[in-house]
């Protein structure tokens, strides 16, 4: 069971997180799923768009945190060594997709239910959607390419404020910052994504993609910077500061980043 649904209809691809009990968190098994969903569909004509979908209250709400906990507390790879993981599978796709990808957000949107955004072409939210980016809290930094799209996007302010400082946003300051296209009620948000995708599925193909194709520009950048940061990211993953940073928050306490770091300089 990948706690994802997979649905084609008249050119449209819907990929729905259902881990609602869950606030639709990412394991390895629903990368995997919507991994495979984005690759099939560039070999398949009768998919224009697709459309990521979460449920009223949660788009996204990152990783599962035992599985990454799990992650965390593995043996570091080797010097050189390529992360293989369902996450990063998933992130190492995203900017290889060729076909408009749309996503409609209620409610939380935390990590990659952020990073995910940044690859999408159209965003429809909530007022009380959630965007949040707690990489740097966590011992850890960004993802997905987002130290390229981010900047780009929203301009190095906007992008450090949310990735950096990881100050929470809501639908209007994320549409003001150019994260979001349109801001609607959360009863019509998913609608709205729907009525963009079928909008576009009525435009000429090759058009549209080679419209698309320009607008985007050459992706090297953001794969150069994907794996740039998956090797920071994982030389800091058993860092001191990022087990103390797990730890607190499954004890829901504040961490102590100076304990961790003056332990760090005794054991030295």
């Amino acid at each position: 069971m990948s706690d994802i649904e997979i649905q084609v209809r008249d050119g449209v691809q819907t990929i729905r997180l259902t881990r609602v009990d869950k606030k639709n968190a990412m394991t390895g098994a629903m990368y995997d799923a919507a991994r495979e969903a984005l690759l099939a569909a560039e070999h398949n004509d009768d998919i224009a768009v697709h459309v990521f979908l979460g449920a009223p209250g949660a788009f996204c709400a990152g990783n599962d945190m035992n599985d990454f906990m799990r992650r965390a507390a593995a043996a570091a790879p080797k010097p050189g060594e390529k992360i293989s993981a369902p996450s990063g599978d998933f992130i190492r796709v995203l900017p290889t997709i060729t076909k408009p990808m749309i996503a409609a957000v209620d409610g939380l949107a935390v990590g990659i239910g952020v990073t995910l955004l940044l690859h999408c072409d159209l965003i429809v939210a909530s007022p009380t959607a959630s965007f949040r980016a707690p990489f740097v809290n966590l011992g850890i930094i960004q993802e997905a390419g987002s130290s390229v799209i981010g900047p780009n996007r929203l301009g190095y302010n906007n992008a450090f404020e949310l990735l950096v400082l990881g100050t929470p946003w809501d639908g209007a300051r994320a549409k003001e910052a150019g994260l979001v296209n349109y801001v609607l009620p959360s009863t019509e948000v998913e609608a709205k994504a729907m009525a963009l995708a079928h909008e576009l599925t009525g435009k000429p193909r090759a058009a549209l993609m080679a419209a698309r194709r320009m607008l985007r520009g050459d992706p090297s950048a953001i794969k150069s910077a994907i794996e740039e940061e998956t090797r920071i990211y994982t030389s800091l993953f058993t860092s001191p500061e990022a087990k103390e940073a797990f730890q607190s928050f499954l004890e829901k306490r504040k961490p102590d980043f100076a304990k961790a770091r003056a332990a760090t300089k005794k054991a030295g």
